[in-house]
């Protein structure tokens, strides 16, 4: 059975998070900064919620409130689904399709062990099943 672990072996190990005093505009710069769409919120080591663009979108463009003033304990999503580095591919992907998330924080024995995205899961099962044809061409050719 593949697993997060098997994902995340293939990633980079950075963790991107800001604290929940963050203004959303600082956490904006670093979302664009990285190149990525969604960051860990955290107070020290404690996982506190995530902030998306989706987040960004819908409660501070759609409601009319400022980037520079609103923080992101404000705006975060703090009602969490996390995985394990054991939990399966499809587990994840039954997860991200039942709640209409795109991102799953990883959570071991409470410290945080990284993120990982709906285009991950994407990606790793397309590369996972070309695999899989390849061998099954090579099972049949010879």
């Amino acid at each position: 059975m593949k697993t997060v672990k098997h994902i995340v072996q293939n990633k980079s190990n950075s963790i991107y998070s800001v604290s929940p005093e963050t203004s959303v505009l600082d956490a904006l710069q670093v979302m664009m900064d990285k190149n990525i769409s969604a960051l860990l919120v955290m107070e020290g080591e404690a996982l506190k919620g995530i902030f998306t663009e989706r987040d960004y979108a819908r409660k501070i463009i759609l409601q009319g409130k400022s980037s520079r003033e609103t923080l992101i304990a404000e705006v975060m999503t703090a009602d969490l689904e996390t995985i394990r580095f054991s939990s399966s591919i499809d587990q994840c992907m039954q997860i991200m399709t039942n709640r209409h998330i795109r991102h799953l924080p990883i959570v071991e024995d409470g410290k945080v062990g990284g993120m990982i995205s709906i285009g991950d899961l994407v990606k790793f099962v397309i590369e996972d099943q070309k695999q899989t044809i390849e061998q099954l061409q090579s099972y049949i050719s010879s």
